[in-house]
């Protein structure tokens, strides 16, 4: 198939040629969000409904914003309010409003979840809904639609979850036990110990000196806690940090003011601006933690959270609240950069929300500093024409080899190939232009494919180790 080609038929050719190439190539997935117990217990997906919509978010909030509350959708509320438990009638409702996705990612992601997973090629609709509901609810109770089963069929190498410092990983030790230890890798993720704005946070503080068996009471002490986390997640098979910030800003402080600050904010004292300040100077300590090892840092700032504040209220954090702002890299991650920018020990990957940023800030940042990472076009840009924007925005600046290849970011476990997939012939069009108009030759162009595919995530996140 020549699906997301250029239409141009010279072009056309080329791309289905490099195409070919990589489309082989097993999958590294060095950032995502599926639920590590979802392989650990690889028990069958329950229905459809839970597979393709209750954990998706980008199908969730597209209803929403027709009306539909995701207690319809069968989100989970954590204020005691019911929510649909009924597989088959949340079915029903992602079918009559299938419309809404035309020409949107989540269509073309499903659509080829159900063709390429699931052999369905019926168009989803009120009047096929039951019988596709009944075609998948049949194959998931089949043993190759199991999660290991497919997480097989779909040729992925290294999946990686993420998991806060205070999670104890008994997923991934059931999975370590079972053989998959190398195969599905857990994230640091330590926001919610480093955001005193994050309501309960003194209490997470406290469950990470009881976890660790540290004093917390004090700054130091609460480094050394989160380096003990940091080394189990290491053992776990962590090879980097993932860090939600809502800005960029990074801040070198001396030992004795981030203990002022720090003491500050345990006893409740901290305002917005003393939070961010700690926020900041806590991205230059895990930068310092990076240098001892090795973890390589992945930076996505820029998101509103939980800008729907009853979503918020109603169903937690994580279900499609979250906005996009605009984001200072330059003058954010510049005391960072002046600290440790030109160490070769240390690896940053940044993610934008704010495509605007890739032309003027992030691919000069990334084409001036050895630590410096393109991340891929991800959450609200992840579609074929964010991804071709990226290429067309970065490459004359940062060139290939200073981004980190894909990542899906995605809790739909099902969709991971087609993600790839798309990202796969989206570079495949990108590259063929190149060729037919006599910038890059086609064995170069063949080359660089197969390192964006599948050579540069594996190198940039260090998931190359002997």
């Amino acid at each position: 198939m020549t699906h997301l080609f250029p239409s141009d038929p010279a072009q056309r050719r080329i791309a289905a040629e490099l195409y070919d190439q990589v489309k082989g190539l097993p999958l590294i997935s060095p950032h995502g969000h599926v639920d590590p117990a979802l392989l650990a217990g690889d028990t069958p997906f329950p229905d459809p409904a839970r597979l393709f919509v209750v954990p998706d978010h980008y199908v969730t909030r597209m209803l929403a914003s027709q009306g539909i509350p995701q207690s319809r959708l069968g989100v989970p509320s954590i204020d005691g309010s019911p929510v649909e438990q009924d597989g088959r009638e949340i079915w029903r409702l992602l079918a009559k409003h299938w419309y809404l996705f035309r020409g949107t990612p989540s269509r073309l992601w499903t659509e080829k979840v159900f063709a390429e997973v699931f052999g369905i090629f019926e168009k989803l609709g009120p009047a096929t809904a039951d019988n596709i509901y009944d075609e998948i609810s049949e194959k998931l109770r089949q043993a190759e639609f199991r999660p290991r089963a497919l997480f097989t069929r779909f040729n992925i190498e290294v999946l990686a979850t993420t998991e806060s410092p205070l999670d104890e990983l008994t997923s991934h030790a059931k999975l370590a036990a079972d053989g998959w230890g190398d195969r599905v890798i857990t994230t640091f993720r330590p926001d919610d110990l480093v955001d005193p704005e994050w309501p309960g946070w003194q209490e997470r503080v406290a469950a990470l000196g009881a976890l660790t068996g540290t004093d917390v009471g004090t700054y130091p002490g609460f480094l050394n806690a989160l380096r003990a986390r940091r080394e189990l997640f290491i053992a776990a098979g962590a090879t980097s940090s993932d860090h939600g910030h809502p800005t960029a800003a990074t801040l070198v402080l001396d030992d004795a003011e981030a203990a002022v600050l720090y003491r500050k904010a345990l006893g409740g004292g901290a305002d917005a601006k003393d939070a961010e300040a700690f926020r900041a100077h806590m991205l230059v300590e895990f930068a310092r933690m990076s240098l001892e090892d090795g973890l390589v840092m992945q930076l996505h700032p820029g998101s509103v959270r939980n800008h729907a504040r009853s979503l918020h209220r109603r169903h937690g954090r994580d279900v499609g609240g979250d906005i996009p702002s605009a984001t200072d890299y330059v003058r954010g991650l510049r005391p960072l950069l002046d600290a440790y920018g030109d160490d070769p020990r240390l690896r940053i990957v940044l993610y934008t929300l704010d495509e605007t940023t890739f032309t003027r800030e992030l691919a000069p940042l990334a084409g001036g500093y050895p630590a410096l990472y393109l991340g891929a076009p991800w959450w609200f840009l992840d579609s074929p024409e964010g991804l071709r924007r990226f290429r067309e925005a970065v490459t004359e600046t940062a060139g290939f080899y200073n981004t980190a290849g894909f990542a899906d970011d995605t809790r739909a476990f099902c969709s991971i190939p087609a993600r790839h997939d798309v990202a796969r012939r989206i570079d495949a069009g990108f590259l063929a232009r190149l060729v037919a108009e006599d910038r890059l030759p086609l064995d170069e162009a063949a080359e660089t494919i197969a390192d964006l595919a599948y050579h540069l995530p594996k190198r940039v996140f260090r998931l190359d180790k002997p």
